[in-house]
C-alpha cells in the first residue's frame, strides 16, 4: 500500500463522513416536511411518501453510526479491521425500505377500502414537489460520491435518497391527477404503486448485502488482476503466477499470489521483482488502500510440490474450483 493510496483513503473518509453528515440533517428536514403535508392533506399517497421518510431517517442514522465504526483500524480481534459493518449497515437498510412498502400498501389498501377523504391537495403537493427535488439533488450526490470513494454505505444510502425521491414523485403525479379530476380512489393507487417501486429498491439493497456478506468476487476486480499478472508474465518479470485469492470490503482490498520465478534467480533480484509485481498490483485501486502479500516458488513447482496445495482451492486461475490448478504461465499467458 502506497502513501497516495493512504492519503487518498482518508481523504475519502472525511468526504464520507460530511456526506453522511449531510444525508442526515436533510433526512430530519424531509420528515418534518412530509409528515407536515400528510397531516394537512389525510392523502394516503402523502402518507406513503412520509412512512418512506421516517424510515429513511433511522437507516441513515444506522447508515452514519456504521461508517464511523468501520474506520476503526484492526486490532486482535478484528485482524482485517472493521469494514464488514457496512454489509449489515445496507442489509438493515434494505429490510427497513421493505418493511416501509408492505406498511404502505396496508395503509393504502385500507383508504381504498373505506374511500379516501382529502383536502388542501394544491398545497401538500407543492410541499412535496419541493422535497423531491431536494432529495433528486442529494441522491445523486451521496451515489456518486460513494462510487468514487468505493464506499457501499454512501451508494447505500444514496439509492434510498433516490428511492424516496421517486416516491414523492409517484406520489405527485398522482396526487395531482386526483386534484385535476377529482377521482379520490386514484390517492390510494398511487400510494401502492409508490410501494411497488420502494419494494423493489430494498430486494436489491439486500442483495448487495448478501453479496458483499458471501465476499462474491467483483467480475471487474477479477479482470484487472488477471490482466496485469498475465502482463507481467509476458514482459517477463515474473514466470507465472497461481494461488491468487483477493477479497475486497469497502475501501479495502487483500490480495494474496504465488509468483513463479526461475529457481537460480539470486533472492535479491526475486525480491525485486515480487516488488514491482505488488507496486503493479496496488497501482490498479488508487482509490482503495491495497495490501499485497506474495509467496515466491520456483518455475518447476511440480517437482518441489509434487501433489500441488491440497488444502488450497485456485477458483480465479484454475478451472476446476475444487483442485489445485495449473500455474497461469508464459506459455498460457495472453501475448502483449
Amino acid at each position: 500500500m502506497t502513501a497516495t493510496n493512504t492519503m487518498a483513503s482518508a481523504r475519502n473518509a472525511r468526504m464520507a463522513r460530511r456526506a453522511m453528515a449531510v444525508s442526515l440533517g436533510v433526512a430530519v428536514i424531509m420528515l418534518a416536511g412530509k409528515s407536515g403535508a400528510a397531516l394537512l392533506t389525510s392523502s394516503s399517497a402523502i402518507f406513503s411518501d412520509a412512512a418512506e421518510s421516517v424510515i429513511h431517517i433511522f437507516a441513515t442514522g444506522i447508515a452514519a453510526l456504521s461508517l464511523w465504526y468501520s474506520r476503526f483500524p484492526p486490532d486482535r480481534q478484528h485482524p482485517y479491521g472493521h469494514g464488514k459493518i457496512v454489509f449489515f449497515s445496507a442489509g438493515f437498510e434494505g429490510a427497513l425500505i421493505i418493511c416501509a412498502a408492505f406498511a404502505i400498501v396496508y395503509v393504502a389498501t385500507g383508504a381504498l377500502l373505506r374511500g379516501p377523504e382529502l383536502r388542501q391537495l394544491d398545497v401538500g403537493l407543492a410541499i412535496t414537489a419541493g422535497l423531491a427535488a431536494v432529495n433528486l439533488a442529494l441522491g445523486a450526490f451521496l451515489v456518486r460520491a460513494g462510487n468514487r470513494q468505493n464506499s457501499l454505505v454512501l451508494v447505500a444510502n444514496g439509492r434510498h435518497v433516490l428511492t424516496d425521491m421517486w416516491t414523492s414523485l409517484a406520489v405527485v403525479i398522482g396526487v395531482s391527477i386526483v386534484w385535476l379530476t377529482g377521482v379520490v380512489w386514484l390517492d390510494p393507487v398511487a400510494g401502492i404503486v409508490a410501494a411497488a417501486h420502494i419494494l423493489f429498491s430494498g430486494s436489491r439493497l439486500l442483495r448487495q448485502a448478501y453479496d458483499g456478506l458471501m465476499e462474491r468476487a467483483s467480475t471487474e476486480d477479477t479482470r484487472r488482476i488477471l490482466t496485469a499478472l498475465d502482463r507481467a508474465v509476458a514482459d517477463g518479470i515474473i514466470s507465472g503466477f497461481h494461488q491468487l485469492h483477493f477479497r475486497s470490503v469497502d475501501q479495502r482490498i487483500w490480495i494474496e499470489i504465488h509468483l513463479l520465478m526461475p529457481g537460480d534467480l539470486p533472492l535479491t533480484e526475486a525480491h525485486r521483482r515480487a516488488s514491482l509485481v505488488e507496486s503493479l498490483l496496488d497501482s490498479l485501486f488508487a482509490r482503495r488502500r491495497t495490501w499485497v502479500t506474495t509467496h515466491l516458488e520456483p518455475v518447476h513447482h511440480e517437482t518441489v510440490h509434487p501433489e500441488g496445495h491440497p488444502s488450497l482451492t485456485d477458483p480465479l486461475v484454475s478451472s476446476d474450483s475444487g483442485h489445485d490448478g495449473p500455474a497461469r504461465s508464459a506459455a498460457s499467458a495472453p501475448a502483449a
